[in-house]
């Protein structure tokens, strides 16, 4: 039996309205991730549910969403408001104003309509909580995303309210998952084919500048995989009476002079060992002078990814049968120095600010070593070295990362300080009890 408390279940205050943020917020009313399809899916889900303590899960938080369906309608009510009385707020989006008055409706951002499509329920408990914490990872997504478009502190405070709660689902979908004690790839009844299930096919081939590298990782190679190499291509190779067909894998050079190629890589790499030489001994400096948690242990595991990229550059050298002697970095001594300033500076600074500055010295150095294992990557490539390339690639993606884990922590850290301090409104509007005030 449902009941309706004429009271939200997070206060929304808008200080500041705008039409075109609350034609946004119908996203998280009518759209695809939103509220109102989590509702739905998680209920409906708990109806089908035969097991007694997860049907009171999915209908705990399907009831949650709907709470949550009231908050983001209430927001987007008073972002759309000025739509009622003043044209150039109503030109914003014509069909909220004149079709619908200025208020919601059960539409997306675009004007098109909800739609049970979006639900994702097979009726079978594992699959359906595996889809479940997919959605609201997206949910979540979409809720970071809102709170960078608004300027409004209290449109923040709420959407920050809504996403945190998108982890805490998450949270609890994935305990429920992992109760069942089900083996991760055990779904359904009917067993895959033995052998089968364990090749990864390479499917997607090329070097150099025409085509990135063949990744190996945890996915497709070491455990139980086996790799299968272009499955395509071996029936091409079959045909033509047993001879392989001339097919262009891309593994050769496709520079005019390799040699000098080879040479250049070669020089840039000595200047990159000594570059990432220099950050194994910055990093223990960074993370003792971070203060926030996650900041610390990103430098922390960076400093060991950092020293398993000099073994692989030392492993590059040994495949190009070259010394891997270092070539002093002054790119990189620059920027460490910078980073030294930083960190004393932010013994005058708070905690928030110093980590944010620290972040942005941080970067610096990644946007540095993106840069430089993505021309070597290319030279390598070009070269004719695919298994150079391929090294090279590791560790431009480990680089990648660490630089959008600092983005992340450097976005938390920022919602932090303004969920953390906030001022009352001069002026502005509360809704709270169903009503406006």
């Amino acid at each position: 039996m449902y009941h309706h408390v004429k009271k939200l279940m997070y206060t929304v205050r808008v200080d500041n309205a705008d039409p075109r943020f609350g034609n946004m917020l119908l996203e998280q009313f009518g759209g695809a991730n939103g509220e109102l399809a989590a509702a739905m899916q998680y209920s409906i889900q708990g109806l089908n549910c035969d097991d007694a303590e997860r049907k009171d899960l999915l209908m705990d938080i399907g009831t949650e969403e709907l709470s949550h369906l009231e908050i983001v309608g209430a927001l987007a009510r008073l972002h759309l408001k000025p739509m009622k009385f003043d044209r150039d707020a109503a030109e914003a989006d014509p069909l909220i104003a004149i079709a619908g008055g200025g208020g919601v409706n059960l539409y997306n951002s675009m004007g098109s309509a909800w739609t049970a499509d979006y639900l994702k329920i097979t009726g079978e408990l594992d699959v359906d909580l595996r889809s479940n914490i997919a959605a609201e990872a997206r949910a979540k997504i979409v809720y970071e995303r809102l709170i960078n478009f608004t300027t409004d502190a209290g449109t923040k405070d709420a959407l920050q309210f809504l996403m945190t709660r998108e982890i805490t689902h998450m949270k609890a979908f994935t305990a429920a998952l992992e109760s069942m004690n089900k083996p991760r790839f055990s779904i359904g009844r009917i067993p895959p084919t033995p052998g089968l299930v364990d090749q990864f096919f390479n499917d997607s081939t090329g070097e150099g500048e025409d085509g990135e590298v063949d990744a190996r990782g945890p996915w497709n190679e070491g455990g139980d995989w086996s790799r299968v190499d272009a499955p395509a291509f071996q029936a091409i190779r079959r045909s033509g009476n047993g001879h392989e067909a001339a097919v262009d894998d891309r593994t050769t050079s496709t520079a005019s002079d390799p040699q000098m190629l080879e040479e250049l890589l070669a020089d840039d790499l000595r200047d990159l060992l000594h570059a990432e030489g220099q950050l194994v001994k910055a990093l223990p400096k960074m993370a003792k002078a971070a203060h926030s948690d996650p900041l610390r242990a990103a430098f922390e595991t960076h400093l060991e990814q950092t020293e398993e990229q000099v073994g692989r550059l030392k492993e590059v050298f040994e495949l190009l049968g070259v010394p891997g002697k270092a070539k002093p970095c002054k790119g990189m001594a620059v920027l460490i120095a910078e980073g030294d300033e930083v960190i004393d500076e932010g013994e005058e600074k708070d905690d928030v600010a110093a980590d944010l500055a620290l972040i942005a010295a941080a970067q610096k150095v990644e946007h540095y070593e993106i840069s430089a294992y993505g021309t070597a990557r290319s030279m390598a490539g070009q070269a004719g070295l695919p298994a150079v390339a391929e090294l090279l690639s590791k560790s431009l993606a480990e680089e990648e990362i660490a630089d959008n884990l600092l983005t992340q922590i450097a976005r938390e850290l920022m919602s932090e300080a303004r969920t953390g301090v906030t001022k009352a409104p001069k002026r502005g509007e509360t809704v709270n009890q169903g009503d406006e005030a």
